[in-house]
């Protein structure tokens, strides 16, 4: 195990042209992230019995079960994605993140496309600002060389800090406003800045699967508190 650890080349020791490679098929499973998340997602707004479920499971205390089950997901995923060099299991890994993505989201999709007079257009809306976001963060990682990892700290304390106030919410019943969605896409885009400059500077070169992990999860969440935004002005 240690020989594999030490033979691994990091992206950061690559020549252009490889890293150039990388960086491709990084952004190509992200992409191929977002199409299976739609999927996904088209599927289980079919069924009437998951709506009502992941309705019933937005309040109080239940919306905390929901919350730490996904938490759990994104654990394994990422873990499993970083301890295996197994491509399969490495998938597998992704797919199940991918899956609980489309699940938690089915609520607010549901919502904003059936009991919103302009449901479709701010769910069309939300989703370019997202991915323009996303694509202007990226580029100033690949622009400016930058490395960014001083970022983690600071996210760390901003999400258990997030983690505390949504609990809180949840338990005694106050709605956490505006502003801290507002607040929730600077962290979303500080973790894309994070992430992006983890390309570089934690994955060896074939670990595309879980690089593409770690930027889809910070797009998804910049997906969601955009998309939270764009429904409190409706």
């Amino acid at each position: 195990m240690e020989d594999m650890i030490q033979n691994k080349l990091m992206v950061a020791d690559l020549s252009e042209a490889d890293k150039v490679a990388f960086y491709k098929k990084t952004y190509s499973h992200v992409a191929g992230g977002v199409l299976a998340f739609v999927l996904f997602e088209y599927l289980l707004l079919q069924s009437d019995t998951v709506i009502e479920f992941m309705l019933s499971m937005t309040e109080g205390w239940r919306w905390l079960i929901m919350l730490g089950g996904f938490m759990l997901v994104t654990n394994y995923a990422e873990s499993m994605t970083l301890r295996t060099a197994d491509k399969n299991m490495q998938y597998l890994a992704y797919g199940v993140y991918i899956l609980a993505e489309a699940l938690i989201f089915v609520p607010i999709i549901y919502i904003a496309a059936f009991y919103m007079e302009s449901g479709p257009e701010i769910l069309n809306q939300a989703a370019i600002v997202t991915l323009c976001l996303f694509t202007g963060l990226s580029a100033i990682v690949f622009v400016t060389k930058k490395d960014f990892s001083f970022l983690k700290a600071g996210l760390t304390v901003g999400f258990f800090i997030a983690i505390g106030l949504v609990i809180a919410g949840s338990l005694f019943g106050f709605n956490l406003g505006l502003w801290f969605s507002v607040a929730m896409c600077v962290l979303a885009a500080g973790s894309i800045l994070y992430q992006t400059s983890n390309l570089v500077n934690k994955y060896s070169d074939d670990q595309y699967i879980p690089a593409a992990l770690g930027l889809f999860a910070a797009l998804m969440l910049l997906f969601w508190y955009i998309l939270r935004i764009f429904m409190s002005r409706d």
